[in-house]
């Protein structure tokens, strides 16, 4: 695991407070860095006028500043844009920003959604996805996480108002710094996007979901399922082993019983692996248990180098009329950006191998 940077952008106001009281400094400084980092986004130290310049000399020689180096951008059709950053000590991550969707969000057309990376790589293994096909190297820090957040509002010139942990690396694998990158954009004195706009997607760690629910703040929760039986689920999952769907599905229950929020259940459709309306007789059996849950089904968006593919729109449309019939709350999202690599991990990956 990585050693915690001592960088500034890593601490929350109260820990902030205290490190400028061990420095000799008034507590009052904490807001007058905080103002700085996240009202007005400064890119330096050095532009931190109301600060003393000793003060300011201090923090350049002892606190590094994190900024995310912008390394490419790929727009969509669709108007999906993904966007590559180059971390301080070199290693890839990408962050996508979405456009509305109705599928995710009704029939509001304002909303701007940022998909953002925790981890550079993964170690989980999912069968469809890019990330972790050169496996996990580290965790990103708080600042790295809530980085993404404020360079790609610079880089689009758009307001965010939706995240979802949905990028590259398992975001519960990574609970400390997620949680603290979480207060960072959640609280008034840092970026202060409310916590119902935030969401965390995980592939099963049962134990974090339980530890999740027990957070004060009404963060939401989606579900990377991909499978409703285990038999099923294993072939696309390696974590199904370790938290099997009956073990996986407590700790959902737990979590909508302590939040009292509706969960999202990801679902891939894979061609000839889990597309079936048998596998969609099983999936509505399956979350019909978690009260008031939503299933978001998603065509598999190509990866090059595994051999998925997606089922066409009939197999897809035949899927969905099954979970209508049980009368489970499903949406399909056609997806975006699959003209710019949008699945996760793909354009590090390209940008790796030149």
């Amino acid at each position: 695991m990585n050693t915690p940077s001592p960088a500034l952008q890593n601490l929350t106001l109260p820990e902030l407070e205290q490190r400028l009281v061990e420095l000799g400094e008034p507590k009052y400084r904490g807001g007058q860095v905080m103002r700085w980092l996240y009202g007005k986004r400064t890119e330096s130290y050095e532009k931190m006028s109301d600060l003393p310049a000793a003060l300011r000399a201090r923090f350049i020689a002892e606190f590094p500043f994190v900024r995310l180096e912008n390394v490419r951008v790929l727009g969509s059709k669709d108007t999906t844009r993904k966007f590559l950053f180059r971390l301080p000590d070199g290693a890839l991550i990408e962050s996508v920003l979405i456009p509305a969707s109705p599928a995710l969000y009704g029939e509001a057309s304002d909303r701007r959604t940022i998909c953002m990376s925790t981890q550079v790589g993964c170690a989980y293994g999912c069968k469809f996805c890019a990330s972790g096909l050169d496996g996990w190297s580290r965790n990103l820090s708080a600042a790295e996480i809530a980085g993404q957040f404020i360079e790609v509002e610079r880089i689009a010139d758009e307001k965010i108002n939706n995240i979802v942990f949905m990028g590259m690396g398992e975001p519960l694998a990574n609970f400390a710094n997620l949680m603290k990158a979480i207060e960072i954009i959640n609280s008034d004195w840092g970026l202060g996007l409310g916590a119902r706009h935030i969401t965390i997607s995980t592939s099963g760690l049962a134990p974090q979901i339980r530890q999740l629910a027990d957070q004060p703040k009404q963060i939401r929760l989606a579900i990377s399922l991909h499978g409703a039986t285990d038999e099923v689920r294993q072939q696309i999952m390696p974590v199904n082993r370790k938290y099997p769907l009956a073990e996986l599905m407590s700790a959902c229950s737990y979590y909508t019983t302590k939040k009292k929020q509706r969960i999202t259940f990801e679902y891939i459709l894979i061609k000839g692996i889990n597309d079936e309306p048998a596998h969609a007789a099983d999936l509505a059996r399956l979350v019909k248990n978690i009260g008031g849950a939503k299933v978001n089904c998603i065509p598999y968006n190509k990866v090059e180098g595994l051999q998925w593919d997606r089922p066409d729109e009939a197999r897809q449309d035949a899927f969905m009329a099954v979970l209508d019939k049980a009368r489970v709350l499903a949406t399909i999202r056609r997806e975006k950006g699959h003209d710019i690599a949008a699945a996760c991990g793909q354009l590090r990956r390209q940008t790796m191998q030149k």
